[in-house]
């Protein structure tokens, strides 16, 4: 049975240990594909070794948000000829982040327009991360969709990117998807109190439909705690075929294919 992790870390040292044995589990698990997206330059570099090392892995160079500090003249250039690697296959992890505030608001949102213009201009979708500073405080999502739906004629018309690791409501949900992106769900939608979460996925429909770890992060229930990693994924797609009252293999062959169709993996 197929499986794709749509976004994982795997060049984090929490893997340096193990990594050979934890993509084994993930291969053993049927996980078919694992995208690694970058958050600053060396690990955007990081992920494309890792993409030339197995087959099964590709890339996605960006800036995230938490990295926005790092940005300077020659980033943007840095950034193109790293996308021009045979491996990238989208502008990631890229977007806004109000929790953690580790780089101005302004300059987010500056290194954020870049980025997604760039994805443009090269053809390639975006990976977009957002995170609020509590649920009620909604601003950092909304400005992210208002940013993507302005840069929404310039990115691939069938497949301009991923909102990873969603936690919108179901207004935002429906935003996203009116604007022609896939939604991509995490360890969380296992967790017991995540009640809203699940009432959210019900929303999405199956073509438009990712899962995720977000590895080594967001570690799903029954090893919520501990370290997460590819193979995990199964336990997100187990969780979806429950809110959807299918079978386990067609959330699975749904989600690969979903992925197939937004990544165009070469293999």
């Amino acid at each position: 049975m197929t499986l794709t992790d749509t976004h994982c870390h795997l060049y984090f040292d929490s893997y340096d240990e193990d990594r050979a044995a934890v993509l084994a589990r993930a291969w053993e698990a049927g996980v078919e594909h694992i995208l690694v997206p970058g958050i600053d330059l060396p690990t955007s570099r990081a992920a494309i070794a890792l993409a030339e090392e197995f087959p099964q892995v590709y890339a996605a160079v960006g800036v995230h948000p938490n990295s926005a500090t790092t940005w300077d003249v020659k980033t943007l250039d840095a950034l193109e000829l790293l996308a021009a690697h045979p491996r990238v296959v989208a502008i990631g992890e890229i977007g806004l982040d109000y929790y953690r505030d580790r780089a101005p608001r302004d300059l987010q949102r500056q290194v954020f327009r870049e980025q997604v213009s760039l994805a443009g201009r090269l053809n390639l979708p975006v990976v977009v991360h957002t995170r609020n500073q509590s649920p009620e405080q909604r601003a950092c999502l909304q400005d992210v969709l208002q940013t993507l739906v302005e840069f929404r004629s310039m990115l691939p018309v069938e497949r301009p990117g991923v909102v990873h690791s969603f936690s919108g409501n179901q207004t935002e949900t429906q935003r996203a998807l009116e604007a022609g992106f896939y939604i991509g769900f995490t360890g969380p939608v296992t967790f017991k109190n995540a009640h809203e979460l699940r009432r959210v996925v019900a929303s999405v429909p199956l073509d438009r439909l990712l899962i995720e770890t977000d590895g080594p992060f967001l570690t799903p229930h029954p090893y919520r705690g501990k370290r997460n990693e590819p193979a995990f994924v199964a336990y997100v797609a187990e969780q979806i075929g429950q809110i959807f009252k299918l079978p386990l293999e067609n959330i699975r062959q749904t989600t690969t294919a979903n992925a197939r169709r937004l990544f165009q993996w070469s293999n």
